[in-house]
């Protein structure tokens, strides 16, 4: 039994005052990519400068205005790709590059080293301020913690007095999530007093959920808490940088834009420390998807996955939010029927609004396909396969047809697995379409008897004569009937000459999508009226009539009927 009173519950502020329920995210954030920094540094292998570029040259294509390209005084590496983006003059004019350190002068000071020549950059400093760390790791009390992130922001002060370029400063107080809301309020706005941000020229105060502690809707009454407290609050850009250690980074970054943070720290995947960072490209869709603009290049996921499986060498989750490989795939036999329906009903209506059953998003639009939306297995029902039949070949299975082929794909699935779009038309085709013994339709002449004078008496009651060629067992054959109408000549010509009794219950037939050579297909649903049994049959020809004799000849294979003894011979 799991030992769970190890544990115990994290303390939740009391805040019945909270807004941000009420509230609707309306428009995208300022985004930051932290990919070539906090997700770097969790990487098993980090990359190297001339990976750092080009994931660079991808986050640029993307969008990004903001990027933290690294912790530049702690690393050789990440310093040498700073400067490279610097001298190659690879950092547009209106993006800002970011750069974090501890708040320790020899850091801060190498620090402005690496960005020297830039045109604006963030600096970013930070400083635990949680109870735990201020216990175990620090030894301190809350005024020597406020101090450390005071001192810092004195220090890069200094330095920016004397920077030729512009300097925003960043702070966050790390492990927010575990520091008491007022202290975490005090700490910021004695950074704030020290910087002294205008509405004009504001600073970053970045409030991170370092370890997810609690639940989402917690973090979103803490941060609310704070942009209501904090001091002078139009002069601050207030940040979020969430972690995904519970799973749900990306519903506490959406509950904290409704709390009042504007601004997201995050990376593409969510690729960081543990869990991960929050997933960036998540929130992004999932804004897109309720109609806002992300304000992000992101409608090619699939070179985005694949730069960043290269880069950070880590594999995306076939169940990744919107990017993995069975996101947009329906094993569901009752899924698949719904993505069927809502489909053709957008199609029949010309809707400009994608709506259709469970899926929230048109795949395309992000770089996706359609063919892997509906796969077949043996818990797939009848709606999937008539979907694959529909999507991929173009034959729209009458409804009641829809279980008697199911149940022939299923029991292959049963036995074998998934079953293929490729193996569902091969299996079409056995049978129905190739089901041509013992009876094959050979040929047909038909005479519109209306048109003949000889024939008035019989024109009272059928207008239609057909002739009908065929083999039976390989023996050919042939009879002559009169109906109304080709198929019930044919019916006739059936029952009076090979002496089956059956009956036509269905008749359905359409033209084949375009790129088969104009051909059409038919569908006869028969029923033997001596034993009660009854199936489908399916014809193509570029010939509706034929298709429709073919049809017929079809179902009768199904039904077992042919080489019985006969008179008849050709």
């Amino acid at each position: 039994m799991l030992n769970y009173q190890r544990y115990q519950r994290n303390p939740v502020m009391d805040y019945p005052e909270r807004e941000w329920p009420n509230k609707e995210i309306m428009k995208a954030p300022v985004w930051c990519s932290v990919d070539l920094r906090d997700g770097n540094q969790a990487l098993i292998d980090p990359m190297i400068v001339s990976e750092k570029i080009e994931m660079w040259n991808l986050l640029m294509k993307l969008g990004f205005k903001e990027v933290e390209v690294g912790f530049p005084a702690a690393s050789q590496i990440e310093y040498d790709f700073l400067r490279q983006l610097i001298e190659r003059k690879m950092i547009p004019d209106d993006v800002t590059v970011q750069v974090l350190s501890q708040c320790r002068e020899e850091q801060i000071e190498r620090t402005f080293e690496s960005i020297r020549g830039c045109k604006q950059a963030i600096v970013h400093i930070y400083n635990s301020t949680s109870t735990l760390q201020r216990d175990v790791v620090f030894h301190m009390d809350k005024e020597q913690i406020k101090q450390i992130a005071v001192q810092g922001t004195k220090w890069v002060k200094e330095r920016a007095a004397n920077f030729p370029g512009k300097i925003i400063l960043e702070y966050s107080p790390e492990s927010f999530t575990g520091t008491e809301m007022d202290y975490a309020v005090e700490v910021c706005t004695a950074v704030q007093e020290v910087w002294q941000p205008t509405k004009e020229n504001p600073m970053i105060i970045n409030l991170p959920s370092t370890v997810e502690m609690t639940t989402p809707n917690v973090y979103a009454d803490q941060i609310e808490y704070c942009s209501k407290h904090f001091k002078d609050r139009d002069s601050i850009i207030l940040s979020i940088h969430p972690h995904n250690d519970r799973g749900e980074g990306v519903a506490a970054a959406e509950l904290a834009l409704l709390a009042g943070a504007e601004r997201v720290e995050g990376t593409l995947l969510g690729n960081g420390e543990r869990t991960g960072n929050v997933d960036v490209l998540n929130i992004a869709y999932n804004m897109f998807s309720q109609g806002i603009d992300p304000k992000l290049h992101i409608e090619d996921i699939k070179e985005i996955i694949e730069v960043c499986e290269r880069l950070t060498k880590m594999k995306v989750d076939p169940r990744h939010p919107y990017a993995g490989s069975l996101v947009f795939t329906a094993f569901s036999g009752s899924h698949q029927d719904a993505i069927n329906k809502g489909v053709a009903a957008m199609k029949s209506r010309g809707s400009a609004i994608w709506q259709v059953p469970y899926l929230p998003i048109d795949p395309s639009d992000i770089g996706r396909v359609y063919e892997p939306i509906v796969r077949i297995n043996s818990q797939s029902g009848k709606g999937g396969v008539a979907f694959v039949m529909d999507t991929y070949f173009g034959f729209k299975l009458p409804k009641a047809m829809h279980r008697e082929f199911a149940d022939v794909i299923q029991k292959i699935s049963e036995k074998e697995g998934e079953v293929s779009p490729v193996e569902i038309m091969q299996q079409f085709r056995n049978e129905y379409l190739d089901r041509k013994e013992p009876l094959h339709f050979r040929k047909l002449k038909m005479v519109d008897l209306s048109e003949h004078s000889d024939t008035e008496d019989r024109v009272s009651k059928f207008d239609t004569e057909v002739t009908i060629r065929f083999t039976d067992a390989g023996v050919e054959k042939e009879f002559t009937a009169i109906g109304n109408g080709p198929l019930d000549a044919a019916r006739r010509g059936i029952m009076e000459n090979l002496g089956y009794n059956v009956k036509i219950l269905d008749y359905e037939e359409h033209a084949l999508q375009a790129g088969s050579d104009s051909q059409a297909a038919a569908y006869i649903h028969l029923l033997n009226a001596d034993t009660g049994e009854a199936t489908y049959g399916v014809g193509v020809s570029s010939n509706i009539t034929r298709a429709s004799v073919r049809a017929v000849f079809s179902a009768m294979n199904r039904l077992g009927l042919g080489s019985r003894d006969s008179s008849y011979t050709f």
